[in-house]
């Protein structure tokens, strides 16, 4: 999602897409091993299938379907020490005709329109810094936009509950669609605080 707004507007060199995504020992799923045991995590941060990941191929095929065209992605994923949740820091170099026609503040409002009647994605102010700890237990992603001085890169910041918006929650979200009930049925709880 954090990508999509740049894909669709042509705004980015899409051969050089980089994600890096920060999830917690959860995002590892269910099986046993010492490596994500949270006393193992606990006080620690590293990446990992850092020569590559098992959810690269279905992220490029998101991205492909988006763009239309073969899309080029470095993906790099980093367990930290906590229970629940993604961070992801999206980086995408603007186009010459973008940095040339736009600015920063053109780019949130092109954002703003793509997610304004999604009801599970909120972005946020210019410049702001979503945490995962505001989407726990909710189905909403949140994500804002950066770009430093002098820089033709956009930094996009997005965080998720990789337990629900990334998996249960998601699912509930497209059954309702599929079957034609309100897409937020079921799945409008807030986020649990703190």
């Amino acid at each position: 999602m954090g990508f999509l707004p740049l894909l669709e507007n042509n705004l980015v060199d899409y051969g050089s897409l980089i994600a890096d995504g920060k999830s917690g020992v959860s995002g590892a799923g269910r099986q046993a091993s010492v490596g994500t045991l949270f006393s193992e995590t606990s006080g620690s941060f590293k990446a990992y299938g850092a020569s590559g990941h098992r959810h690269i191929p279905e992220i490029k095929q998101g991205l492909e379907l988006m763009q239309g065209d073969v899309v080029g992605l470095t993906f790099v994923p980093h367990l930290v020490p906590m229970v629940r949740g993604i961070e992801a820091t999206l980086y995408a170099k603007l186009t010459a005709e973008t940095v040339n026609s736009m600015s920063l503040e053109d780019i949130q409002t092109i954002y703003e329109e793509r997610y304004k009647d999604e009801p599970f994605v909120d972005v946020l102010p210019l410049r702001s810094h979503p945490e995962t700890r505001s989407v726990k237990g909710s189905n909403m992603c949140r994500i804002a936009l950066h770009q430093q001085e002098d820089s033709d890169t956009i930094i996009v910041l997005s965080v998720i509950d990789n337990l629900v918006k990334g998996a249960a929650g998601q699912a509930v979200q497209n059954m309702n669609i599929m079957f034609g009930l309100d897409e937020v049925a079921g799945i409008e709880q807030i986020a649990l605080m703190p």
